[in-house]
Formats: structure tokens, sequence, C-alpha cells
């Protein structure tokens, strides 16, 4: 139950945030619609960790502005501590994501959020992430633009 409530509160905020700045009356997608949008393995805003297959859905993160962003994390995937400008606000939609809060990525200090989850990336705390036995897919909204800023370089992939 509380899940859904903090991603009603997501999607009322976003729904919101997107009126004012869409010039049609507004956008519905499906699962498989979302799947036919076109994606990519890196972009602004996004890990670039090679396999995330991510996909805009609306706005642009690059530019002033709310968007929202699709993350398709394929199986046994890990994503370094790093940190964005902007704060995030992000719903797990399928799968189970190991999510947590630090500088140096740390399986200890994730928390399990399985589908259905809400979690947030404030403004320039550093975070890490993982999948496990299977895929995740993760909706990310912001206020851009955005970025992705490792904390060790090196090791971001």
């Amino acid at each position: 139950m509380t899940y859904r409530i903090a991603a009603l509160v997501l999607l009322v905020g976003v729904a919101t945030a997107y009126s004012a700045a869409l010039p049609s009356p507004g956008i519905r997608l499906t699962p498989a619609d979302a799947d036919a949008l076109p994606s990519h393995d890196a972009g602004t805003g996004t890990s670039g960790v090679t396999g995330i297959r991510t996909t805009v859905v609306a706005g642009d993160p690059a530019a002033t502005g709310p968007y929202t962003i699709r993350l398709v994390v394929p199986a046994n995937t890990r994503i370094q501590a790093h940190m964005h400008r902007d704060n995030r606000y992000a719903v797990v939609v399928a799968g189970t994501w190991y999510f947590g809060y630090g500088s140096v990525a740390d399986s200890g200090l994730e928390k399990t959020l399985p589908a259905g989850s809400f979690y947030t990336e404030p403004a320039g705390v550093a975070h890490f992430a993982e999948t496990r036995s299977e895929p995740v897919i993760v909706y990310i909204t912001g206020y851009g633009p955005t970025d992705t800023k490792y904390l060790n370089p090196p090791n971001a992939r």
C-alpha cells in the first residue's frame, strides 16, 4: 500500500510539472509503447554502464525543465558510486533493484527494492545500485539539466 501511495505522489508531481511543459494534452504509454521508443546505451544523466538501455520518456535531461528516463538494467549489473546535480525521484517497475547511498559501492549498505518501490537520488548525494539474478526497469524523474559524476571514474564501469 505504501509503495502505491509513493508512486501516486510521484506520478501526480510529474503530471503537474509536465502539464505546463508539454504542447500536447498528455502522454500515455503502455509498457509495450515504452519498449518501442528509441533507446541508447548512454546519455545525459545516465550511468553509461555497458548493457543498460536508456529511453527518454518525456522532456530532455540535458535541458532546463522536467524529464523522465526509463532504465532497463540487465541482470548482474553494478553501478558504482556517483551523483547528479538535480534531485531525482524513481520508481522500480520490474525486477529487484539493490540501491544504496554512500561514496563507495557496498552491498552491505544496499536496500532491496522490489517492483513498486520508490526511492530518491538527492542532488549531490552519492549513491550506487546493482541487479542480481534478474533485470530491472526503473523510471527516474528530475528537473534538468542533469548530469552524472562518478566519485572514482576509473571504477565507473
